[in-house]
Order: C-alpha cells, then structure tokens, then sequence
C-alpha cells in the first residue's frame, strides 16, 4: 500500500506543471484524496500494454486511460521504432474514434512522436480503425495507432498499436515495446512538443488515401455481372461512431441508395447516450435500430461498433426482426463468396480461410465443399491478419477468401490486415440484395446450411470481475479449470486443449477448450481487453429446440465456476 500511496504522490505534485496538463486529472486526483480504495484501483498497476495495446477506464492513475498514461506509451512505441527502423522509415499513421477524450489522444500522441523525430500521418476528422491499418501500408510507415476501445461501454478508451505490416503488433513486438515503456518515469521521461497539423512533422492523412480506402472495399464485390436490385430497405446505425461516412459512401456509390440513418444514433457521441454498450453483439445496442426498421418496413437492419470494425444485421421475418450471430453471417458471407467464385470460375488456387477457434466449426464443413483450406487461429483478428501476411510473403495473397471470427468480424480482402465493418456492410447488403432478387432470403439460405451441414449451436457468456480483487478471482478461477474437469453439465470431458502449452504451433495463450461427447466443446478465456472471464459453447444437435436445452444445462453448470 506505501507503494500505491507514494505513487499517488508523484502524480498529485507532477500532474500539475508537466505537459500535457488536464485539468480534468487534477481535479480528479484532488477529488480522491482521501479515499483510499479509490486510489488503489487507480494506483495498484500500471494499465495493461499487450499485443492489443492499452485500454481501461478514462480518468486518473496507472490502470486508467490518461493524457500521461497515454503519452508515456507514445514514448516508449517512439523509442521502439528509433531502434528498428533508419530516418526515412520513421512514419506513425494516427487515426481516432469518437469516444471521450480520442481527439485530444490522439494529438498527445501525435505530439509525443514529433518530439522524437517521427514523423506523423494523422486523418483530419475520425476514421474507422481499418482505415489505419491501410494508411500504414499505403504510406509505407513503420507503425500506426488507433485511439478507440471498440465496443466498450463509454467510461472506456484504448490505444491500439500496429506494426508495418498493417496488421496488431506481434506478442514479441509489444513485449519489446513494455520494456522500453517501463523504463520510462511518466512524467519525467516523456517528450512532448505541441499539435500542429500541417506543420513541422504533423500532417494530415491525403483524402486519396481514404478514397483509395473505400474503392479497395467496392472492389471485394462477388457478382461478376449477376444482376441484382440494389433498392433493398437499409437502416442503418454508426451506433454514435466513426461508420457513417465510409459505410454511407461504399454503399451509395455502389448503388445502395435506399438507406435509413438512425438518427439518435448518427452523429460521433463518446457517451453513447442510446447504446450504454455500443456492441452490436448486444440486443439492446441494436434495440433502436430495430424499432426503425419495423418504422420503415426495411429489408435489412446493419449497425456499426464505434470504431467500425464490427458489423451486426437483422433481417425481417413475418412481421418481426431477427438478429443474426456473427457466426451465422461469417457461414452466410463464406457460403456465398465461395458459391460466386466457384460459379463464375474465380476461386482461387488453395483458397483458405482463416477463423479463430472459438468461431464455429461448421465454417470448415462449408469450406471443404468448395475445396477451401482452413486455418484456425488464436482469438484476435491480429492472427488473421498475420496470415494474411505469411500468404502474401508466400506470393499467395489471393489464396485468402475471407477471415471471420464469431464476434462480429470479417474481412474478405488482403487491403487491410484487421477486420473491417465498412467491408462487411458492403458484402452483407451485396448477398443480401443478390439472394432478394432471387426470392430467397438470407434466414432461408441459413436453414439450407444448416439442412445441408447440421445444426450448430454457438454462444458466448461474459462474467464480469472488476478491480484488483476481480483480477485475482479469474486468476483463481482458470487454475480451478486447470485443475481438471470431467464433465460439463451431462457432457464427459472428451480432450482438454490448454494453449498455455502452445499447440499447433500457436503461440501460447491463456486458453483452455474443453471437448465434449457428441460433437460439443466448451471455450474459457479472460478477455484481453477487460475484466471478464469469456465462455464459449458450441452444441451439435438434431435442431434448434434441442441444440438450445443442451445449451441451458451446460451454461448452468458452467455457473458453479464462475460464482
């Protein structure tokens, strides 16, 4: 606790005459004062810096998103690409999403790069994380960040950190850059000049950089001539984030202009003042967009994390709407983009795709059909990415079809090296409008594969642990795992895949998969990104009514786990 208390210290002398001064910092450090709970879960760690980067709660302390804790990560990434790479390589791409305090992150950021010589390629207004990904390839720079937590509720913001490649940096990348951070005092080791775009070694992002963007997205279309009617029913939510602009301009371009903002939910509001968790995995985050559909009589609801990068959809049924798992349109996109290619003879040779583990194995069963080679990866479009990467290394960059992962992600193009919303929308409108035009709509083309491949049943179950005492709870809870597990609900334990060994040349991953009998498998692992413990079931099943009370008695066993 002295250790906590002297650290408080140093920020409540420092805060005030180091740049950058916040007031906001101040007042809060003064506010916790004499609550010393409140200053050791500010104070009792440094934030996590990974393979994801930053990302925690905004306000004062080590363990928060800050101006300080932000800039000193900035200075550590700037003494990381001093080191790797010479003079006329030392480029760092910037782009920021609309949540509290990302603008004035991404210029501390900005900032501090500058100051070490590096110069920087910021956009001039928020963009979407993938458009970071391809300013780091086009502009040929040696890293690029992103300020955004995604889909976190709004009291969170992060810092994201991508290699030359364009892709998340490596595990040994970001192990590199921690050790250059921790070498740093927050306040007193860190450069800093002042914003200044346009100027000196600031400058803003080309436009031709984001049309590039865009027309690199239109050209992922699959229809080769196949006529379709582009005047589907489309409501559509940026759920308060960076979408509207390029999800808006790929479609309409391409001819999609029956379009419906949500309008509480259209312009960038780091409050989210709708969507507490803007997740378009959650219900309530796509409740609004919902209403507007039944409003408007749509063909098809799409809605758009904050930073763009994860799409969601329903679709009409009867007189309602239904929503669609990430694993269900990952099957739909993948069945349609292999059916086109094979149909007008431009699949490639060796196509692949790429999914992560817990996405659902049925993924695999339709790519066989089509003679497309699966590859499984760690969770974290990162991995798909770095595949992409090792293909394109291999001059087999048009071998990959598409990447997937079951929450909300897909890329079907090498453009970008994460997952991209902005392609996703596209594609989901595309095979929505082709299916339409033929009468069929995409929850009968889903019973078709599930009639052809069997039912699969996949979800995921979030259990919170917040604080210094919720970090040692899932500590203690993935050792109770380890300690050996025979059977799940009425389910025997068949195998126990642990990737903290490292299997299948993955790298090694505080993972555990549980096998069951009869096809079903069970997924534990922290989120990397917060304090929550992850479960993932999967259920093979004659049907749906089936696949679902299997589902319910092993969720409730799973219980006695995580209480």
């Amino acid at each position: 606790m002295d250790k906590i208390k002297d650290e408080y210290a140093h920020w409540a002398e420092n805060c005030t005459k180091t740049q950058p001064i916040d007031q906001d910092i101040i007042d809060e450090l003064e506010a916790m004062a004499d609550d010393q709970a409140r200053i050791e879960d500010a104070f009792y760690r440094d934030l996590t810096f990974g393979t994801g980067g930053l990302r925690g709660v905004i306000g004062a302390g080590t363990n928060r998103m800050n101006v300080y804790t932000v800039a000193k990560a900035s200075q550590g990434l700037a003494d990381y690409v001093i080191k790797h790479f010479p003079p006329e390589r030392r480029r760092i791409a910037v782009s920021y999403d609309s949540r509290i305090k990302s603008d004035l992150f991404a210029q501390v950021a900005s900032s501090v790069f500058a100051a070490n010589g590096i110069s920087v390629s910021i956009y001039r207004e928020l963009m979407p994380t993938p458009c970071v990904s391809y300013a780091v390839r086009t502009l040929h720079c040696a890293a690029g960040i992103m300020v955004t937590a995604s889909h976190n509720p709004s009291k969170y913001n992060g810092y994201k950190v991508y290699g030359a490649d364009g892709c998340q940096i490596t595990t040994e990348a970001a192990a590199e850059i921690l050790a250059e951070i921790e070498k740093l005092d927050i306040f007193q080791d860190v450069k800093i000049g002042s914003f200044e775009a346009g100027s000196g070694l600031i400058s803003y992002i080309p436009d031709e950089v984001y049309t590039g963007f865009i027309e690199e997205v239109k050209n992922q279309s699959v229809l080769y001539g196949d006529e379709i009617d582009r005047n589907v029913s489309i409501v559509y939510s940026p759920l308060n984030g960076t979408g509207l602009k390029p999800v808006l301009r790929a479609l309409t371009e391409s001819g999609y202009n029956n379009i419906t903002v949500v309008r509480e939910q259209e312009q960038p509001d780091g409050h989210f003042p709708t969507c507490p968790y803007p997740n378009p995995e959650i219900q309530e985050a796509m409740a609004l967009g919902m209403d507007y559909a039944a409003r408007y009589n749509a063909d098809l609801l799409l809605a758009t994390d904050p930073d763009c990068d994860r799409v969601g959809i329903a679709v009409k049924s009867g007189g309602e709407y239904v929503l669609l798992s990430g694993n269900e349109v990952g099957m739909l996109l993948l069945d349609y983009i292999c059916s086109q290619r094979a149909k007008h003879g431009k699949m490639p040779q060796n196509p692949v795709l790429v999914k992560t583990i817990v996405t659902i194995d049925m993924a695999e069963q339709i790519g066989a059909k089509y003679g497309v080679r699966t590859i499984n990866v760690l969770t974290g479009f990162k991995y798909i990415g770095e595949q992409i990467g090792l293909l394109e290394s291999q001059g087999k960059a048009d071998s990959y079809l598409l990447g997937f992962e079951e929450s909300y992600g897909y890329l079907s193009g090498s453009y970008v090296r994460d997952k991209d919303a902005v392609d996703g929308a596209f594609l989901i409108c595309e095979m929505f409008a082709y299916y339409k035009t033929r009468g069929v709509s995409l929850l009968e083309k889903l019973d078709a594969l599930y009639q052809e491949y069997g039912y699969c049943l996949n979800t995921l179950h979030s259990y919170e642990f917040e604080g210094a005492t919720g970090f040692e709870k899932m500590q203690r809870i993935m050792e109770k795992f380890r300690a050996g597990v025979d059977a799940i609900g009425p389910k025997k334990v068949e195998t126990v895949l642990d990737y903290e060994t490292g299997i299948d040349s993955l790298p090694k991953a505080d993972v555990l998969k549980f096998l069951l009998e009869g096809s079903c498998s069970v997924v534990v692992r922290p989120s990397g990104t917060e304090p929550k413990l992850k479960a993932y079931i999967s259920i093979s099943a004659k049907d749906k009514a089936s696949a679902l009370d299997m589902e319910k008695t092993i969720t409730a066993a799973l219980g006695s786990y995580f209480a």
